[in-house]
């Protein structure tokens, strides 16, 4: 069978296959203990207690239906060419070789490499589309309570709010969520803590010798205040402390500067539709950031040490 065959094929299978209804069972992994634990270490990163940083492949899924239990090797939901999770259209040769559809086109006349004496023609199979989209498995990271499709896991992975932000502070490894890397570092690192809601404005008299200090918003997010330095002008900005930027979930911010009496009426303002995110907020560096709010020598009170910034800041939440 050619692959523009199959590719025909598939087109009218996939058409009754949505049309008939999946079972609902579920592969679920254990995931991890709900008993207390040390802080774990891997490859030298202190982690926070139930925080897991990676998925290993080839482990097993537990596959529950009423008081009945089984467990399923994750390596059959695999593609057999290049080893990444199967999910719809899902192909298979004579052979029981399950492919997916990406390797598929790329497969010269369309024959399983696996077989070797002949008859490894792909063909749709309905029944492992039914498994790898009904297959689920809980996130690993401490907090997050999402079952997500098998296939879809390494997305929810990287894109997870829970999962591990780091602690860069010399001679520390610690890495956990971003509310348990907070109070670490408001706990053993002294740094600052403010408490902030979405759509209100939140002033704070910043001492300029303290350029960083952690915003608390009331859904547990995590955000950065950081002061810096560029030529004879202060920067200030807003960043998310997140392991990555997740495109269904931007915080717009506004910042404004007020300067002295003598400039009273006078202030700085910056908006933004989006701040940036770091996982790692000892390495934010205010001048190299897109979003700043510049704060001419006029607009700082007090001299040497003892400078400071009147701001005002407002984040939202979209």
């Amino acid at each position: 069978m050619t692959a523009n065959a199959v590719r025909t094929d598939y087109l009218s299978l996939e058409q009754e296959r949505r049309k008939s209804p999946r079972d609902s069972q579920q592969l679920r992994s254990n995931g991890p203990s709900s008993k207390p634990q040390a802080a774990q270490t891997t490859e030298g990163t202190q982690v926070a207690p139930g925080t897991s940083m990676v998925r290993n492949r080839g482990s097993l899924l537990t596959m529950e239906k009423g008081d009945r239990k089984a467990r399923v090797e994750t390596s059959l939901l695999d593609c057999r060419l290049c080893f990444r999770p199967l999910k719809p259209p899902v192909f298979q040769c004579n052979g029981g070789h399950s492919a997916c559809g990406t390797c598929l086109v790329e497969l010269p006349g369309g024959q399983c490499p696996m077989c070797k004496h002949g008859g490894g023609g792909f063909a749709p199979c309905l029944a492992m589309d039914g498994i790898v989209s009904s297959a689920t498995i809980k996130c690993s990271h401490d907090g997050c309570q999402s079952h997500v499709t098998y296939h879809e896991h390494d997305d929810h992975h990287s894109a997870c709010p829970h999962a591990p932000c780091f602690c860069t502070e010399p001679g520390c490894s610690f890495a956990g969520p971003p509310p348990a890397l907070l109070g670490h570092l408001a706990t053993l690192h002294s740094w600052p803590v403010h408490k902030i809601e979405y759509g209100k404005v939140l002033w704070l008299q910043v001492p300029v010798s303290e350029p960083r200090r952690l915003l608390l918003a009331e859904d547990g997010g995590v955000f950065l205040l950081v002061v810096g330095l560029l030529n004879a002008i202060t920067v200030v900005s807003v960043v998310c402390i997140r392991a990555s930027t997740s495109p269904s979930l931007q915080y717009p911010a506004m910042m404004w500067a007020y300067g002295p009496p003598d400039v009273a009426g006078v202030r700085c303002m910056v908006d933004t539709e989006a701040v940036t995110s770091s996982s790692k907020p000892r390495d934010v560096v205010a001048e190299k950031l897109p979003f700043v709010l510049l704060v001419p020598p006029t607009h700082v009170f007090g001299a040497g040490a003892s400078k400071e910034l009147s701001l005002e800041i407002r984040v939202n939440k979209m």
